[in-house]
């Protein structure tokens, strides 16, 4: 059979998995929907933090209001305050106009802060007081604002190693992690590998307008065996990027990137018999002129290696 389809219905909302750790995960999002308790979203780069936050948010009795992300890496230090609890005119330089900041704008509903692990001190302390107080102030005023939010947070760090080294308040901790979710990363979940690649396909070509609607076995085999350490958002990039080269209807090995398919070159020669001979037949490309066309040369693993030839 040339190629492989895969129809499932393993998924909660957008994430999709049938290990046995996203299944226990989809529980663990179905029980912390039901209160309005703290949530701390753990796992890699690219794992779908959000994704989980948001299915918390859309199966809870706050489904109805907002849900507002923020990620606290992309927001400059002398900046966050301002964006999270909003500003007077006046306040500071720039300020020309009263500004509302995104625990006003998530009001009645879910405030989604990726990242918190690049949370400032300072600020951690102002973010303690308003999880416990429910208020808080805009920068420049004097007047206090109740605020009726749900905080999901999120990190790629380990926040009990951070707390250790002094980087992150206890309390602070503690409060966030009330409940814990931990996202396994992607090569811990092979079997899902080829139920996400499928998803991704269709949600691929779609964008892309293009006919691609299998994946072949080659295919399968190549992105079962890599580790992803960019887990699911690197599986994304790479369907994406195959099915803009693809020219037929079937996801073809020749158009994954290199970086996946040259270590199939790499494991070749690097057998017990290192010393052995590779024998190859190389054309003149059309910009050089070595007098020879078609002809084997014999060339080493060194060679190969040094010259950074693929076939």
């Amino acid at each position: 059979m040339p190629y492989t389809e895969l129809e499932t219905n393993h998924s909660f909302g957008k994430i999709i998995g049938k290990n046995k750790k996203m299944q226990h995960l989809f529980t663990q999002i179905q029980t912390a929907a039901t209160a309005d308790i703290t949530v701390l979203i753990q796992g890699e780069t690219g794992t779908g933090k959000e994704l989980v936050a948001k299915s918390i948010h859309d199966n809870s009795p706050r489904k109805a209001g907002r849900f507002v992300s923020v990620n606290c890496a992309a927001i400059p230090d002398e900046l966050i305050e301002s964006e999270l609890f909003g500003h007077e005119r006046g306040a500071f330089t720039g300020a020309t106009e009263q500004r509302i900041g995104w625990f006003e704008h998530a009001n009645t509903g879910t405030l989604f802060l990726d990242e918190i692990g690049d949370m400032q001190p300072p600020l951690q302390a102002k973010l303690l007081r308003v999880l416990q107080e429910r208020e808080f102030q805009r920068v420049g005023d004097t007047n206090t604002i109740s605020t009726d939010i749900r905080v999901l947070t999120a990190t790629h760090r380990d926040l009990a190693d951070a707390v250790k080294k002094g980087d992150f308040r206890l309390d602070l901790y503690h409060r966030l992690a009330a409940f814990r979710i931990a996202i396994p990363p992607l090569r811990e979940r092979r079997e899902d590998i080829a139920i996400l690649a499928h998803h991704l396909l269709k949600k691929c070509a779609a964008a892309a307008e293009k006919s691609v609607r299998a994946i072949s076995t080659d295919v399968l085999q190549v992105l079962t065996q890599h580790d992803f350490p960019g887990n699911v958002r690197e599986l994304e990039n790479i369907i994406e990027s195959a099915v803009l080269f693809e020219t037929t209807d079937l996801l073809q090995r020749k158009n994954l990137p290199l970086h996946l398919t040259q270590g199939d070159l790499q494991a070749s020669i690097s057998s017990p018999a290192d010393a052995r001979i590779i024998k190859t037949s190389v054309l003149k490309p059309p910009c050089f002129s070595w007098g020879i066309q078609n002809r084997p040369i014999e060339l080493d693993q060194g060679s190969i290696l040094k010259k950074g030839l693929t076939f």
